[in-house]
Parts: C-alpha cells; sequence; structure tokens
C-alpha cells in the first residue's frame, strides 16, 4: 500500500481507539487489558502465519532487538502511559505526545546515524503548535499540585520508550525483516513482559462481566493492533520512523470528531486553527509543501 493510505489507515483507528478503551476500565485492571489485547493480537497474527506458511524463524540478534520493542512499545509505553493518565488531564499527554517526533529524529540520528530531516522538524513543530491550539481551553483545567510533575515524568518516559521502540523497530526492519513476522515476536515479547510486570505488582485477575468489555477488546487487538501497528511498521519500513511518527499529531483530530458526534464536544475557533496548523505541518512533513530551502536546494 501508498504511504498515504498507510498514514490514513493508522490515523482512523487509533484515533477511534480512545472510544473502545473507555470500556476497558472498571472491571479489569489496565495493564491486564493491555496484555489481553497484544495477546489476542499475537495470536492472530501467529495464526496468519501458519495459514500462509509463513516463516518465523528469525536470528538471534533480531529476536534481542525484537524482545528490545516488546518491552519498550508495548509494554513500558502503554504501561507507563496509563500510570500518567491517572495524574493529568489528556490535553497534556495530546501535547507531550506531540513531542515524540523529536525524540524518534534524535534517536533515529544518533542510534541509526540517519540525517536529521528538516522538514519533518518545522513539520513537528507546526503540529505541536497546532495541538496546543486545539486543547487550548483544556489547559485551564490544569492545577499545580504535588502529582502533576508526576504525572507529566510518567508521560515523558512513557514516550522516550515509545521513540526507543520506534527506532530500533526501523533498525529490524533495515535488515529486512518481515514486518507481520516481526510484530507478531515483538507483541509476544510484550505479552510476556506486561503479565510479569501485573504480576510482581499484584494484579487480581478478574473475568469481566460487561459484554461492552469484549466488543471493544475485539477492535482493540484486532483493528487498534494487528492492522494499525501493521500499518505503522510498514509506514516506518517506507519513510522512516521520524516521518511515521507524525500520526501521533494528527489522530487527535479524528478522536475529537468522534467527540464531537458521541460526547457533544463543542468546537472552537482556536481548535478549528489548531487542526488547519496540524494539517500544514503534516504536509510540510510529508515533503508535499515545498519549503524555501529545498527549492533553494534543487536550483543549486
Amino acid at each position: 500500500m501508498s504511504n498515504p493510505v498507510l498514514f490514513s489507515v493508522v490515523v482512523l483507528i487509533w484515533g477511534s481507539t480512545w472510544l473502545a478503551i473507555t470500556y476497558q476500565f472498571g472491571e479489569v485492571d489496565p495493564v491486564l487489558s493491555v496484555a489481553y489485547r497484544f495477546l489476542i493480537a499475537a495470536i492472530i497474527l501467529f495464526t496468519y502465519c501458519k495459514i500462509k506458511n509463513l516463516s518465523l524463524h528469525l536470528p538471534r540478534h533480531i529476536h534481542i532487538k525484537m524482545a528490545g520493542v516488546g518491552l519498550c512499545l508495548y509494554t513500558l509505553d502503554y504501561t507507563l502511559l496509563y500510570q500518567s493518565q491517572q495524574y493529568i488531564i489528556s490535553a497534556i499527554v495530546a501535547l507531550m505526545s506531540s513531542g515524540m517526533v523529536y525524540v524518534n529524529v534524535l534517536l533515529r540520528r544518533v542510534l541509526l546515524n540517519k540525517p536529521i530531516r528538516k522538514e519533518v522538524m518545522i513539520g513537528a513543530t507546526l503540529g505541536m503548535f497546532g495541538i496546543g491550539l486545539i486543547f487550548l481551553p483544556e489547559f485551564a483545567k490544569v492545577s499545580a499540585n504535588q502529582y502533576l510533575l508526576l504525572g507529566i515524568s510518567f508521560a515523558l518516559a512513557s514516550f522516550f520508550f515509545a521513540s526507543m521502540g520506534n527506532v530500533i523497530s526501523e533498525l529490524i526492519l533495515d535488515h529486512g525483516t518481515p514486518v507481520i513476522q516481526m510484530n507478531f515476536w515483538a507483541m509476544s515479547y510484550g505479552v510476556v513482559f506486561i503479565f510479569t510486570a501485573a504480576m510482581f505488582n499484584g494484579a487480581e485477575f478478574t473475568i469481566p462481566t460487561n459484554p461492552h468489555y469484549y466488543y471493544s477488546m475485539l477492535y482493540l487487538s484486532v483493528f487498534g493492533s494487528v492492522l494499525a501497528f501493521g500499518s505503522y511498521m510498514q509506514l516506518v519500513k517506507q519513510m522512516g520512523s521520524d516521518k511515521a511518527a507524525y500520526v501521533v499529531l494528527v489522530y487527535p483530530i479524528i478522536a475529537l470528531i468522534l467527540s464531537t458526534v458521541f460526547e457533544g464536544y463543542q468546537w472552537h475557533l482556536e481548535a478549528f486553527i489548531g487542526v488547519a496548523v496540524v494539517l500544514l505541518g503534516n504536509a510540510v512533513a510529508m515533503g508535499k509543501l515545498q519549503l524555501p530551502f529545498n527549492k533553494r536546494k534543487q536550483k543549486a
């Protein structure tokens, strides 16, 4: 699939998963819900590989790197993010997540020795500014307390590990590792890490009674994990982890649209301007909008 199609798939699915996640809270420990989600996704990927006769045998050094993805992207990222949301509002989380693009760019440079692309940095800056405008009214609800710094620390750690997982994934894919097999092993390692952490934290294994929990879990596993992460990793392979990470700036727009329908979200002028700025930043980051330095480079 082309990059625009893959990008759209990831944005649309991840922009809608917030609604499914709301049905996951209440009866089951959130960390266990994440573990169940990736366990089901891993089983689906394993079944697909067996049906299609895709080999799951990969070199040891690739397995070590995939375990790193499982630890960073599927374990630490999600568990720390859930912890942060107990102490800070979603607006702060959304704004901070936009900074993940910068971390991807820097880690990509340090670990993979790949160039820093100016269009990505400029696009990310525009996108971060746009996200700030979109959630501007929410920041008025922020109150300074002893837990604010704790929540911000959890969120920062979460996005750092997400970026680390992205860059390691790009390294694995640079070796020619197929996306499906990589996702299967990375999610499988992640499941082991998450269940281990849950047991050490004393999480209670309960059976939910609300049928909406199972419906949402199925959606999160099939669409949010198998399809979205598969498309996202293909994006990483085709355009790099720095550009692929821009999805974190665009999918909040889908979430707001759905919030308008299901929760009566009221749009304000800053939100409309913010959406326009985010989309402008996306066009810049993806090279769809020529910048002055690119034009000078072409003339030279």
